[in-house]
């Protein structure tokens, strides 16, 4: 019997555009400050996104170390680059840029009003520093729908390693057999959750990872078909 479901954050929750262009205002705000917009934020952004991808890259799995701490230093790294300093209110910056341009796809809060209706619990597992989510769920008005938020911050581990899944149950009291996880990377979350015992659900709104749907059990192009999965679920 299915009695709690998860979701993942970033592409799961928020779409990947709306993340771009709250990191391209970041690098605005961040030219602004230093005196620097001279320089083109679009190609920083760029610079920026592939430093801070490599680096989170390599946490996979791992034991967790701060994300401001990691953005912040792929931001010094290119602002080293172009001759200036990153501003020692970076994180800052960066949260501020997120409450204000962060994109919710448009029928998340649909899709989790209706799992609740169900009775279900509906919670976050997510890599995340706890101030970060915290403060963009509340600028998007959805921090309360939320029974529990897990971050690798709480786990002290980044997905997929198992921390972060077996925290969330925990704290949902439920067993993994229970529990469905939906998450937009088949390596971090479908592998994740499988992991545990967890079902998972990948989010490919454009079928871009098809290759690697096999690690998945179920794969939906929107949010709102999580509803008829989970029904279907709670049927057996």
């Amino acid at each position: 019997m299915l009695r709690a479901v998860f979701f993942d954050f970033v592409g799961t929750l928020i779409t990947k555009e709306g993340e771009n262009v709250t990191h391209q205002n970041i690098m605005r705000e961040v030219l602004r400050k230093a005196g620097r917009e001279d320089l083109d934020y679009v190609r920083l952004w760029e610079e920026y996104e592939a430093e801070s991808s490599a680096m989170f890259k390599e946490l996979a799995g791992k034991p967790y170390v701060k994300i401001r701490d990691v953005d912040t230093e792929a931001m010094r790294k290119v602002a080293e680059h172009y001759g200036f300093s990153a501003p020692d209110d970076f994180w800052e910056i960066s949260i501020a840029m997120h409450e204000r341009f962060g994109e919710l796809f448009p029928d998340a809060v649909e899709t989790i009003k209706a799992l609740k209706d169900l009775g279900l619990h509906v919670g976050i597992i997510t890599d995340s520093d706890n101030d970060y989510i915290e403060a963009h769920l509340k600028a998007l008005g959805i921090y309360d729908l939320f029974d529990s938020i897990t971050t690798s911050e709480d786990a002290g581990f980044y997905k997929p390693h198992e921390g972060p899944f077996r925290l969330a149950l925990e704290r949902a009291d439920v067993e993994a057999g229970e529990a469905l996880y939906v998450g937009d990377n088949p390596a971090k979350d479908c592998v994740g959750a499988k992991n545990v015992g967890m079902s998972s659900v990948l989010l490919d709104p454009n079928g871009a990872k098809r290759e690697l749907w096999g690690n998945c059990d179920f794969v939906v192009s929107k949010l709102s078909e999580v509803v008829e999965i989970v029904k279907g679920l709670m049927e057996k």
